[in-house]
């Protein structure tokens, strides 16, 4: 099977690259990047990167602008509605720190960091901005998360200085470097855990993108929330399917009103309920369920979806990145791994 991780010498990683010209991918720029990150709290589709219980101690590190990044600046749609030009190493300091886990492998980090980069090269290049005073928001649910420097040290506590740093440090590191496939930046999409593997972005939204293949990951039960359950009753199914969908039939003995379903790397991709094929992601939706990695059944009196990692599962599981980097991968393996046939490259280099 295509897309299994094989150890190379020092724990590195190889891709396997495909030949295939790229695809042009203006079609998936409303879809989001990554909104999933892991971390102790549920946040989007993902989990939040900060946490602490502690008073913060110590002052943040300045993040120093490299020769790449030199000179850029990002306007941020604050959630107040006003918008703030930031440096892009001020502004990619605050992403990392929403969107992924501070206690992460630096590795894992910096690839967190490149993916953000790439995403907002994306936007600032578009032709029609989201946001017509702006490059981006802070809103991971529409752009990329992000937080504040002040929020993220009180979060982090005793670990204030010490992130703080790591952060700085993984952007000063990849200054300028993005993620590639034929010259042209991608879209740089993550998510929180998988169940396994990845999934094909067709397998999804429908649309194949030759970088965004199903491939083996590597996170498992060390993963906080890795596995999860929702319970409902019939009635509550019955209602929320007949909302959402009022064509369906559900009518009979509940035990048959999910049919079965069609996966690809552990994540349903389809699944007839009453009568009315559903997409994975539908389903996740309609029933807040963290992945459409899930197994539905009825035990008599409530269904039971039991559920495998968290976010949408299309191109770089953070939780994975952090298990190859403490593999031994660096950010580079990580990113031509979870982004097939890509290239880390400088994104500034024509500009």
């Amino acid at each position: 099977m295509g897309g299994e991780r094989k150890k190379t010498g020092g724990g590195a990683m190889s891709a396997v690259r495909g030949t295939a010209a790229a695809l042009a991918v203006t079609g998936l720029l409303f879809l989001l990047p990554g909104l999933l990150v892991p971390g102790p709290e549920a946040k989007g589709d993902g989990q939040a990167a900060v946490g602490g219980e502690n008073a913060p101690s110590g002052t943040a590190a300045a993040v120093p602008t490299g020769k790449r990044d030199g000179g850029r600046t990002v306007r941020l749609l604050k959630k107040d509605g006003t918008v703030e030009e930031l440096t892009m190493a001020d502004y990619l300091w605050g992403v990392v720190a929403a969107e992924m886990p501070a206690s992460f492998e630096e590795e894992a980090l910096k690839a967190q960091t490149c993916a953000a980069r790439t995403y907002t090269a994306v936007l600032q290049k578009s032709a029609g901005s989201k946001h017509p005073d702006a490059d981006i928001c802070g809103d991971s649910t529409c752009c990329q998360a992000y937080i504040e420097r002040s929020d993220a040290q009180a979060r982090w506590g005793l670990n204030a200085q010490s992130y703080s740093e790591k952060i700085a440090r993984a952007v000063a590191d990849t200054d300028g470097l993005g993620v590639t496939y034929g010259g042209e930046p991608i879209q740089a999409l993550f998510f929180s855990s998988s169940p396994g593997r990845t999934v094909d972005a067709a397998a999804v939204w429908g649309s194949q993108v030759d970088y965004l293949k199903s491939v083996s990951s590597p996170e498992g039960d060390e993963v906080p929330n890795y596995r999860s359950q929702v319970v409902l009753t019939a009635e509550e199914v019955r209602s929320r399917v007949l909302a959402a969908y009022p064509g369906a039939d559900l009518s009979g003995d509940p035990s048959g009103w999910f049919g079965t379903p069609a996966s690809s790397g552990g994540a349903v991709t389809s699944i007839p309920v009453g009568g009315v094929t559903l997409t994975g992601s539908q389903v996740r939706t309609l029933f807040s369920l963290r992945s459409a990695a899930f197994t539905v059944a009825w035990d008599g009196t409530s269904f039971i979806f039991s559920v495998t990692g968290y976010g949408h599962g299309v191109g770089m599981s953070q939780y994975g990145a952090n298990a190859m980097a403490k593999e031994g991968s660096s950010f580079r393996d990580i990113l031509t791994w979870y982004y097939t046939g890509a290239q880390v490259d400088d994104l500034w280099a024509e500009s």
